[in-house]
C-alpha cells in the first residue's frame, strides 16, 4: 500500500513538473519561430507595399480608360461579377485565414490564463473593429457632407438659374468622391498597419492578396466618381496619388510598430493576435459593406436575374477558392 502511494506521489510530481516545462518549451518554440520569420515577414511586407500601390494605381486609372474600353466601365455586368468574386476572396480571407490565426495567437499557452484564457478576445476584438470602422465611416461621412452642403448651396445660388441642375450634379459628384475617398482612407490605413505589424508570413500572404484586390476595386469605384466630378487635373492627380499611397503608408507604420516590441517575448504573441483579430473584423466589414451590399441590393441587380445568378456564382467561387487555399497558406 505504501509502495503504491509512493508511486502515485512520484507520478503526480512528474506531471506537475513536466506539463509547465512542455508549455514553456512550446512557448520558446513559438517565440523562436516568430523571431526566425521576422526577415521573411519583412520581405512579404515590402512585396505588399509594391503590390497594393500598383493595384490601387491601376484600379483608380481604369475608369479613365473605360471611356474607350466598354469592358472596363464600372456599370458593365462583367465588372459586377468580378467585384463579387473579389468580395468573396476578401470575406474568406477574414473568416478562414486571419480569424483562426487570431484565435490561435490569443489562446496560446504562452499567454497568462488571466485575462487571455477567461474571455474570447479574438472574436470580441474582430467585432469591435467592424463596429468601429462602421462608426468612423458614418461619422466622418456625415460630418463631411454637412461641412460641404452649405458651400454647395452657395455655388448653386451664384449660378443663378442658368445651368443650375448641371452644376448641382457636379457638386454632388465632387462631394460623393471626396466622402468615398475619406471612407476608404480610414479603414485602409488601419488594415495597412495591421499587415505591417504582423510577424507571421502565413498571415501576411492572404492579407497581401485581399488588400491588393480591395485596393483595385475600391480604386475603380473612386476613379469613376472622380471622373464624373470633373475635377481639375491637379486635384484629380492629388486624389489619385493620395488614395494609392494610403495603405502602403499604413503598412510602413505597422512595420515601425512591429520593431517596437520584441517577438521573442510573450507580449509579441499578444500584439500579433490583437492585430490579426482587428484585421479580420475590418476585412469582413469591407467585403460585406463596401463591395457586396451596395451591388447586391441595388435596383439594377434586383431587375436582372442573369446578373444576380452570375454575381452569386462569382461570390461563391471567390470565397470557395480562397477558402481552399487555406489548406496550404
Amino acid at each position: 500500500m505504501a509502495n503504491n502511494l509512493h508511486k502515485i506521489l512520484i507520478f503526480s510530481f512528474l506531471i506537475v513538473v513536466a506539463v509547465p516545462a512542455t508549455v514553456s518549451e512550446d512557448c520558446r518554440s513559438r517565440a523562436q519561430a516568430l523571431q526566425g520569420n521576422k526577415s521573411e515577414a519583412l520581405k512579404f511586407k515590402l512585396i505588399a507595399i509594391a503590390s497594393v500601390l500598383v493595384a490601387g494605381g491601376i484600379g483608380v486609372s481604369f475608369p479613365l480608360l473605360g471611356r474607350k474600353l466598354t469592358l472596363l466601365r464600372p456599370e458593365n455586368d462583367i465588372f459586377f461579377m468580378i467585384k463579387a468574386f473579389a468580395g468573396g476572396v476578401i470575406l474568406a480571407t477574414g473568416f478562414v485565414h486571419i480569424l483562426p490565426d487570431a484565435f490561435r495567437s490569443l489562446t496560446s499557452p504562452c499567454l497568462s490564463e488571466n485575462p487571455w484564457g477567461k474571455f474570447p478576445f479574438s472574436g470580441f476584438i474582430a467585432m469591435v473593429a467592424s463596429i468601429g470602422t462602421l462608426m468612423v465611416d458614418t461619422v466622418a461621412t456625415n460630418f463631411y457632407k454637412n461641412m460641404h452642403s452649405s458651400k454647395a448651396n452657395v455655388d448653386e445660388e451664384m449660378a443663378g438659374g442658368h445651368g443650375t441642375s448641371q452644376l448641382s450634379d457636379i457638386v454632388r459628384q465632387r462631394i460623393i468622391s471626396q466622402v468615398l475617398e475619406l471612407g476608404i482612407v480610414v479603414h485602409s490605413i488601419i488594415i495597412g498597419i495591421s499587415l505591417g505589424a504582423s510577424q507571421s508570413p502565413i498571415t501576411i500572404k492572404p492579407l497581401l492578396i485581399a488588400l491588393s484586390m480591395h485596393q483595385f476595386f475600391e480604386g475603380m469605384g473612386l476613379g469613376g466618381c472622380i471622373s464624373q466630378a470633373k475635377f481639375e487635373s491637379l486635384t484629380m492627380t492629388i486624389m489619385t496619388v493620395f488614395f494609392s499611397l494610403t495603405t502602403p503608408v499604413g503598412i510602413g507604420i505597422g512595420i515601425g510598430i512591429s520593431s517596437a516590441y520584441k517577438t521573442n517575448r510573450w507580449s509579441g504573441v499578444a500584439v500579433e493576435g490583437v492585430f490579426e483579430s482587428a484585421s479580420a473584423g475590418i476585412l469582413i466589414y469591407m467585403a460585406l459593406v463596401d463591395l457586396l451590399a451596395t451591388d447586391f441590393m441595388s435596383p439594377r441587380m434586383e431587375k436582372n436575374v442573369r446578373l444576380q445568378l452570375g454575381a452569386h456564382i462569382s461570390l461563391l467561387l471567390g470565397a470557395g477558392s480562397m477558402s481552399f487555399l487555406a489548406k496550404w497558406a
